[in-house]
């Protein structure tokens, strides 16, 4: 899966967040819909879609999409 195709992923954990406002430098924890739900989502996305336990520790290590998604392929 390329970055782009993880970030349509992404935003689709979202209620209101278009995909075409994401971009690999957007900082998810910034993002108005950011919230413990939303974490689960990513975590729910890395297991589906790249069969990637993610951990906390993973989560504090990436600030950007494109630093998160960098933090899964590198497990999968």
């Amino acid at each position: 899966m390329e970055i782009n195709e993880f970030i349509e992923k992404f935003a689709e954990i979202f209620d209101d967040t278009d995909a075409a406002t994401l971009k690999p430098e957007t900082k998810f924890r910034e993002l108005d819909e950011w919230s413990s739900l939303a974490v689960l989502g990513l975590i729910a996305l890395a297991d589906e879609e790249f069969d990637v336990e993610l951990k906390a520790d993973d989560m504090r290590k990436a600030n950007t999409i494109a630093e998160i998604y960098e933090v899964i392929k590198s497990k999968a």
